[in-house]
């Protein structure tokens, strides 16, 4: 990919656009069973993927012995009768042909191989167990099983097919950039790479993965914002003589911790709660705080990012470092309620994928 690319990932929901329940019910029942030999698919590439890798300690090889995983044909020492991402390829489309189009399997193969490859050495020290993948995983696809993706007025969604599959997309509201992008898409201005569908809940999720080229702003690499990550104030930044403090002790963190009180009274009251369905009908109030804490947390930490990389760009700083993070990190881990609550990684990985979307370049101290 080339320097001026960037990748971005987007969940979007869709529905199988299908006149009777009984089509639908046929349509998603085909993807449950995709998902299912993605499943055992994905399991049986990443233990053969291993055994290659370790056939030496596996079978005790005598010196003498030289072999290489590679194609026999291409070279002498090769111990195998085809490419190595041929190998596995061959194996699980022999076993799930028919049941899965090829297309799905031929993602699948090349991103655990992808994968395995760069934990290689991990898995050679025994610091590293190899993947067991779900039931519940999402399995990938291209664009090659994407047909006719384009915009239809009266149902108000993109509509395309998944494979044999009548689609269309469900934005909602869509507080964020996914019908531009899906727009976009539709008039060939963006790419969509390797992607996966998800299945939860009876609910089709695409995880559609966009590349686009970075945005381009006049930056100067000479100006520099400093900023520092902290509980008291999420973000504090500084630019010459221009300050910003982004997000408050009281606004984050009371909101927060207000959250998890109200969870922790729910959870004492659960045993009081009114049965006659079994465990879901008294957890039914326990069940809405769940995701609460987390989707509030997720959102203001874009929020507290974007205001940061905002504030650079107005300020045209084209370099930006983050003062003493490693320092407070380690002060943090001492902490179990500052560990609890802080965020960081979070906050952090926001901050770099803005960053780098924008142009500008990241310095950790």
């Amino acid at each position: 990919m080339a320097k001026d690319m960037i990748k971005l990932t987007r969940k979007i929901q869709l529905l199988i656009d299908l006149p009777t329940s009984e089509e639908r019910k046929e349509a998603m029942d085909k993807l449950y069973l995709w998902r299912n030999r993605c499943y055992r698919a994905a399991n049986l590439i990443v233990s053969h993927l291993y055994v290659q890798e370790m056939v030496e300690d596996f079978f005790y090889l005598t010196e003498e012995i030289k072999y290489k995983l590679v194609d026999q044909k291409k070279d002498e020492q090769g111990i195998l009768n085809r490419s190595r991402i041929n190998c596995t390829y061959r194996m699980i489309s022999d076993r799930f042909k028919g049941e899965i189009p090829t297309n799905i399997l031929t993602n699948l193969n090349s991103t655990i191989l992808s994968s395995f490859k760069k934990n290689r050495q991990e898995y050679w020290c025994g610091e590293r167990s190899i993947n067991n993948f779900r039931r519940d995983m999402a399995f990938p696809f291209d664009m090659e099983g994407v047909c006719g993706l384009k915009y239809n007025s009266q149902k108000n969604a993109f509509c395309f097919r998944f494979f044999s599959i009548p689609m269309k997309t469900y934005l909602g509201k869509d507080y964020y950039d996914k019908r531009k992008l899906m727009q976009r898409v539709a008039n060939g201005e963006t790419k969509i790479r390797t992607s996966h569908i998800k299945l939860k809940d009876g609910k089709i999720f695409m995880l559609a993965v966009f590349e686009f080229q970075k945005e381009e702003h006049i930056l100067k690499p000479e100006v520099i914002a400093e900023a520092s990550l902290s509980l008291e104030y999420p973000i504090a930044v500084k630019i010459g003589s221009a300050k910003l403090t982004i997000g408050t002790k009281e606004e984050f963190l009371y909101r927060r911790l207000a959250i998890q009180a109200a969870q922790k009274r729910t959870r004492e009251g659960v045993t009081y709660s009114k049965s006659g369905k079994g465990r879901i009908r008294k957890t039914k109030a326990l069940a809405r705080f769940c995701d609460t804490e987390r989707n509030y947390v997720h959102n203001r930490l874009h929020v507290y990012s974007r205001k940061l990389i905002d504030f650079c760009i107005k300020h045209k700083a084209g370099t930006l470092i983050l003062l003493n993070q490693q320092e407070k990190l380690e002060i943090a881990k001492e902490e179990a309620f500052v560990l609890r609550n802080w965020s960081y990684y979070d906050l952090m990985t926001k901050i770099k994928y803005k960053a780098e979307k924008a142009g500008l370049e990241l310095i950790i101290d």
